[in-house]
């Protein structure tokens, strides 16, 4: 049978995009076909997934079937690329192909996937959590139907934006890359509260709800940075005082060059 959606590559974002489209009843689990690399049984790559949908091992012949679905999620490391592209069956009209391959141009794509309607689509980790960051750019010769079913993909996992594969390196330096970034700016600040005193599990959640919270208050109240920063920070107070230690050491100008090369290496990737 002839799936309806096809996956190649299952890591923990093609799976954060598929246990959504599930669960809510987009496509039944039976027609959705995934196709699996590395080591491990597929008994054991099924665990955590929704009963009923198709695993296949990308060596078996059958995987060829998930190439004729109407839909299909690439989501394979960028170094697998060529193999998998030359490993790819006969498609069955024009599929619409949806890429969340790092620095993978569209124009690379439509070469190695003649037949094919590409999508570039960046989500970020977030997405595991249905808070996610998407950029989608669209390749030639999609229709309005089938953006609207990759909106509805990714609208699922958190929120959905549109924009020229120009910007994409820009935008994956600072949500797909951002997280890394915000994680370490977490732990360090859970170190200094271990220096002040603190306990290990407790700095670690005080900081976690900490960035939770900065990011709410933000969000919601429309704040720039700037403001939320002059908000609590008092003269002569403990805050500018860190403040002052922040951009002593340049923590400010580290961040910028941070995302700069991030996107850098993402345009190097392409």
């Amino acid at each position: 049978m002839q799936p309806a959606f096809g996956v190649i590559g299952l890591g923990r974002m093609a799976q954060a995009l598929v246990v959504p489209l599930l669960e809510r009843g987009r496509i039944p689990a039976d027609q959705l076909l995934a196709v699996v690399g590395g080591s491990g049984s597929l008994e054991q790559r099924r665990g955590g997934l929704p009963a009923g949908i198709g695993l296949v091992a990308a060596d078996d012949p059958s995987a060829q079937q998930v190439w004729t679905a109407p839909i299909q999620l690439l989501a394979v490391k960028p170094q697998q690329l060529d193999a998998v592209a030359t490993a790819a069956g006969p498609v069955v009209g024009q599929p619409l192909l949806i890429s969340v391959l790092a620095g993978v141009s569209l124009e690379r794509l439509q070469h190695l996937f003649p037949g094919h309607c590409c999508v570039r689509a960046v989500p970020n980790t977030p997405a595991l959590v249905g808070a996610g960051l998407t950029a989608l750019a669209w390749g030639e010769g999609i229709d309005q139907g089938q953006r609207d079913q990759v909106r509805q993909l990714f609208a699922d996992v958190g929120e959905v934006l549109e924009l020229a594969e120009a910007k994409l390196d820009a935008f994956l330096a600072l949500t797909s890359s951002g997280p890394a970034f915000v994680a370490l700016v977490a732990e360090a600040m859970a170190d200094g509260a271990v220096a002040a005193g603190l306990p290990r599990d407790l700095a670690l959640r005080l900081s976690h709800r900490t960035l939770v919270g900065t990011a709410e208050l933000l969000d919601r109240r429309d704040l720039h940075p700037a403001q939320l920063k002059d908000m609590v920070t008092s003269p002569g107070g403990t805050t500018i005082a860190g403040v002052r230690a922040l951009e002593r050491i340049g923590l400010r100008s580290a961040l910028i060059e941070a995302v700069v090369a991030a996107a850098e290496r993402s345009r190097e990737l392409a």
